[in-house]
């Protein structure tokens, strides 16, 4: 067995436990808010440092928000936001159509 297989039997094993699916999406949507975020900074030609200065909070917690490592508070996606003039959207999308 190689040793792509026994990490994709992991993968699939770890999968199947309880929960395992809803903290992987949610892993998922930490790391696609850390990439809009470096993108839109990095766009400003701006350092971690500068966006944290900015905002108001330290640049090692940027830095994890970048790396999808923790979720800001909404308070702090505003802030964030703000800085980056930039507006927040939420929105939920039915998944299939309403029986």
């Amino acid at each position: 067995m190689s040793e792509q297989e026994s990490w994709r039997e992991l993968r699939d094993r770890r999968m199947g436990e309880p929960g395992a699916a809803e903290a992987y999406e949610a892993a998922r949507l930490a790391y696609e808010l850390g990439k809009t975020i470096r993108t839109m900074r990095e766009t400003r030609g701006w350092s971690q440092s500068d966006l944290a200065r900015v905002v108001g909070m330290t640049q090692s917690a940027v830095a994890r928000f970048e790396a999808g490592g923790t979720v800001p508070t909404l308070p702090v996606i505003e802030r964030l936001a703000s800085a980056l003039d930039a507006d927040v959207e939420v929105r939920l999308t039915p998944r299939a159509p309403a029986a």
